[in-house]
């Protein structure tokens, strides 16, 4: 089986159990081979709340910075974000990635700051 629908596999089969409300929204991340974006995602009504990229790393720190760095900073960032919509609690979407790397910086980032999920 290819790459490609292996992951896409896992993306179904995770997706088929994580749900996101309002109170507790779905962070669900994407990595591409040079960045990693992540978002607050409202599945009831189908809305993003927060979502952070590598443009908001750029003007919160201005420092280099290597990949899994990066994206521990992301998870700051869309931590606060959320914090100021009053958002604790989330519902972890990996979105068919392995939870290591840059997956898991983002996650730990966002812990950092005090969302849980």
């Amino acid at each position: 089986m290819e790459k490609d629908k292996r992951q896409l596999k896992r993306k179904r089969r995770i997706r088929s159990k994580v749900f996101g409300s309002g109170e507790r929204p779905r962070l669900s991340v994407f990595r591409s081979k040079r960045y990693i974006y992540a978002q607050l995602i409202d599945d009831t009504v189908g809305k993003t709340i927060a979502s952070v990229g590598p443009k908001d790393i750029e003007r919160a720190k201005k420092t280099k910075m290597n990949k899994t760095q990066a994206a521990f900073a992301e998870g700051e960032i869309l931590a606060e974000k959320a914090n100021k919509l009053g958002i604790k609690l989330a519902v972890f979407d990996r979105n068919g990635y392995k939870y290591h790397g840059r997956v898991k910086a983002l996650a730990e980032g966002a812990r950092s700051k005090g969302l849980v999920f």
